[in-house]
């Protein structure tokens, strides 16, 4: 069966089933008991619809192993099932349909993932669905606006902690088993019901506000139980109701809060209501940046958020995906800087989000943030930076342009007033409207309904503001002069701009930093008496989103072949040793690299042969003197000696002096902390470079046999600089389905290791052939991991344009990702030659 082609949901098929069908209740069955048996690959489900209905038959959504039987109002049916749809008939005005069926296990992440811990054996289970995977555990109607009242019932392992959206009401059995059944929950989607399984590690707490008392549960593999640091979860958690209570004025309206970290989960999170799942890369092995505490922070107050957008109120259909993601993106950088300790939020949020948007933004793919989404796999493509960073950054200019009261006045009465229902943009627009008396629609036409982004500069002196593809921005311009020899900023001036030209009357200044305060989205470039002292001074301006303004300002001017590459570089060298956010830093750090790799001429990086005099060389002596230099025990020191595994692995200079730490035969730099997560990270530098063969990467595995060390070991093994190893690994990646998600990423990771296209150039071919067979046949997850991964970094575009000339009628979730990879290589084809 093709997956891809017999499971995709068009649109106007599932608005015309909404027509027809009211959802009242779904009851699902699960029996899991035979999950830690690793030769039974599926598990009995069975679903119990109850609906009313003014059609005589429809669909029922379900891919798994076998349907068993269907019942359709006391009568057996036959079943009529294509692998994704069951035909049901003899349907009455109100109606019962019972479906047995048997699930899959998955091992893509995708419908109920099954993980067997290598530190202990122990076997857990959890679902995740979103946009359309929940059909892989129950029979359904998979689309947003077809909301009922789940019950849960699972029968499980004894012991075993087992879990859904609301709280257990009855648990049965004795001996092995169990069979917990959970409170029916209120009206939601599919695709946010969940069901976690397993010998958990459980920690609790609770959330109390008035008379509003909330259960707080945190859950992780019981082999990392010693690196949960549940305590700082459980703070952020309850920060995050107390600001979201009163934000939003509608009480949290799904009874308890549980919180699971797990293991090889394709997401940052996901907002389950009462039931968050989050990648266990949140559970710190080892040593963690303040940026990483950061952004888990985000991410908690991100799915919270999404408790009322996208839970309570969700939209229709997957069009308007961003009335949950955008706004749940923006509200955990401001949740994150209004309620948390981290208050330089917005800075990362500058730094990294909108970098994600601004890429995102000038692909031949860009869409409006309100998008065109005919089907389900153009809605899993979706989850996009413009869908999320894109939709948070024009967000936070409408709260500039209506006014955070006006704003959030809106938001509580777009809850009271569609709580438990589906919405579209125009609901939204609405309460907004009525809240801050603003023409918001016309808002909506210029940042909502539109493509690309303006990029701002001054011309002319400093006389005028210019604009391309013109549109609103309330915005500031920061004027920043010397005193004694660090930027400081001595003036500002707030602007409304409309025009392509407007003329400014800005005060003398070193350096004018358009967009100061990151007000507005677009692209801001330093003119050329900002730019020199910023190469002079950048590191000293004191405010940390100024900083993290001018940082990717530079990097956006990079990307697009204004600045030159080894400029750009330099920068990096003489300022990023003085950073003082981490996130910044490591944001510098990876720009750089790819900055070495992607934009400045081959002829100049070198190669792993050579020692000095190229540019991967001398970046390889940046960060180790960077590493060298950094505080001891300091974030910074952590992010320098990451970012030396990646310079290491494209330059063998400094092999011999990590191999001797790695060995215990040099020492480490003060303060640093070699953890298992760092000593991967160069091993696998070693590995790339060939110093390390597949002996020493395995006895590093013996020191480190867990989950994590597995797959980096599956990278480290991948990565050998020899032709039969990339060969043999490119055929894995290909063809052995019973890789997991986390180990096909690191196959895909190790096959493109250490820029050696000398090693990787002989597949060019077979990937165009296998792309589109591969997409029929794979779960879309899978098949975009390849498809994106593997994209070869050929000399010329002749061949991607051939296979799309040749494709015309490929699906177009698969063109468009051919697509953007094309336009990825066009940039770094059309800025290495404008550095040449």
């Amino acid at each position: 069966m093709s997956t891809n082609l017999a499971a995709n949901l068009p649109r106007e098929e599932t608005a015309a089933r909404s027509a027809a069908i009211s959802l009242h209740s779904v009851r699902v069955e699960l029996d899991v008991t035979g999950a830690v048996r690793p030769e039974q690959s599926g598990f009995r489900t069975i679903t119990t619809l109850r609906f009313d209905a003014s059609v005589g038959g429809t669909w029922v959504d379900f891919i798994g192993e076998t349907v068993e039987r269907v019942v359709v109002n006391g009568a057996e049916r036959p079943v009529v099932w294509d692998g994704a749809r069951i035909r049901v008939d003899g349907l009455e005005q109100s109606n019962e349909v019972r479906i047995e069926a048997v699930g899959a296990y998955s091992r893509s992440g995708e419908g109920l993932h099954r993980f067997t811990d290598p530190a202990d054996g122990s076997t857990y289970l959890y679902t995740q669905y979103e946009p359309a995977d929940s059909r892989r555990v129950m029979a359904c109607f998979e689309q947003p606006d077809l909301k009922a009242e789940y019950t849960f019932v699972i029968t499980a392992p004894a012991g075993w902690h087992v879990l859904s959206n609301q709280s257990a009401v009855v648990t049965t059995g004795g001996g092995s088993s169990q069979t917990v059944e959970f409170a029916p929950t209120k009206r939601i989607s599919s695709y946010i019901t969940a069901v976690a399984a397993g010998p958990y590690h459980r920690v609790t707490d609770t959330w109390t506000k008035g008379d509003q008392r909330v259960e707080l549960g945190g859950y992780c593999r019981a082999s990392l139980a010693n690196s949960f640091d549940h305590e700082e979860i459980f703070e952020i958690s309850r920060q995050g109701l107390d600001f979201f209570d009163e934000a939003f004025g509608f009480a949290y309206p799904w009874g308890k809060y549980d919180q699971i970290f797990v293991p090889e989960y394709n997401l940052a999170a996901m907002e389950n209501p009462g039931l968050v799942t989050f990648t266990e890369s949140y559970v710190f092995r080892g040593a963690a940046t303040e940026a990483q505490r950061e952004a888990r922070a985000n991410t908690i107050l991100h799915e919270m958020a999404h408790m009322w957008f996208g839970d309570l109120v969700t939209m229709t259909w997957w069009d308007d995906l961003w009335l949950k993601e955008s706004f749940a993106d923006y509200m955990g950088s401001h949740a994150s800087a209004a309620a948390t300790r981290f208050s330089d939020a917005w800075a990362s949020f500058a730094g990294r989000r909108k970098a994600w948007a601004y890429e995102q933004d000038q692909l031949p793919t860009t869409h409006p943030i309100v998008a065109d989404i005919p089907d389900l796999e153009a809605a899993k493509l979706n989850f996009d930076g413009i869908t999320y960073a894109k939709g948070a950054s024009v967000l936070k200019q409408l709260v500039a342009f209506v006014g955070e009261e006006s704003f959030f006045a809106g938001a509580r009465a777009y809850f009271r007033e569609h709580a438990y229902g589906n919405t579209t943009l125009d609901d939204l627009l609405a309460a907004l409207e009525a809240s801050s008396g603003r023409d918001v629609r016309a808002w909506s036409t210029a940042w909502l309904e539109t493509t690309g982004m303006s990029t701002l500069t001054l011309e002319d002196d400093r006389s005028v503001l210019a604009q391309t593809d013109p549109r609103p921005h309330r915005l500031r311009i920061g004027a920043f002069a010397f005193e004694d020899g660090a930027l400081v900023r001595r003036d500002s001036v707030d602007l409304d701009i409309h025009e392509e030209r407007t003329p400014v009357e800005l005060p003398d200044a070193e350096l004018m930093l358009i967009n100061d305060g990151d007000l507005t989205y677009a692209k801001a470039r330093l003119d050329e008496r900002s730019l020199k002292a910023v190469e002079r001074a950048l590191s000293t301006i004191d405010d940390t989103l100024a900083r993290a303004l001018v940082w990717s300002s530079l990097w956006n001017a990079t990307r697009d072949g204004e600045l030159p590459a080894l400029r750009y570089l330099e920068i990096v060298r003489r300022h990023a040793p003085a950073e003082r956010h981490v996130g910044i830093l490591a944001g510098a750090l990876a720009n750089a690299a790819f900055t070495v790799e992607h934009y400045v001429v081959e002829e100049l990086r070198g190669d792993v042969e050579e020692l000095r005099g190229d540019v991967r060389g001398a970046w390889l002596e940046t960060v180790w003197e960077g590493l060298e230099r950094a505080e001891p025990g300091s974030g910074a020191q952590l992010s320098w000696a990451r970012a030396l595994g990646q310079a290491a692995s494209v330059h063998d200079a400094r092999s011999a002096d990590i191999a001797a730490m790695l060995d215990g035969s040099a020492p480490t730099p003060d303060g640093l902390v070699l953890d298992a997560d760092l000593r991967w990270i160069w091993a696998q530098a070693l590995a790339t470079t060939g110093v390390w063969r597949k002996e020493r990467i395995r006895e590093e595995l013996t020191r480190d046999d867990t989950m994590s060390g597995r797959t980096a070991a599956t990278a480290a093994l991948a990565s050998r600089p020899k032709p039969r190893v990339r060969e043999e690994a490119w055929r894995q990646a290909w063809e052995d389905e019973t890789l997991s998600n986390d180990h096909l990423g690191a196959t895909i990771d190790g096959i493109r290791a250490g820029g050696r296209r000398d090693l990787v150039e002989r597949f060019d071919d077979d990937y165009f052939a296998r792309i589109l067979p591969t997409w029929q046949t794979r779960s879309i997850e899978t098949a975009r991991r390849l498809v994106r991964g593997l994209f070869p970094a050929t000399p010329t575009l002749d061949a991607v344009d051939a296979w799309l000339s040749a494709n015309a009628d490929a699906p177009a979730s698969l063109r468009r990702i051919v697509i953007e990879q094309r336009d990825h290589l066009a940039r770094e084809l059309d800025v290495r030659a404008k550095n040449s």
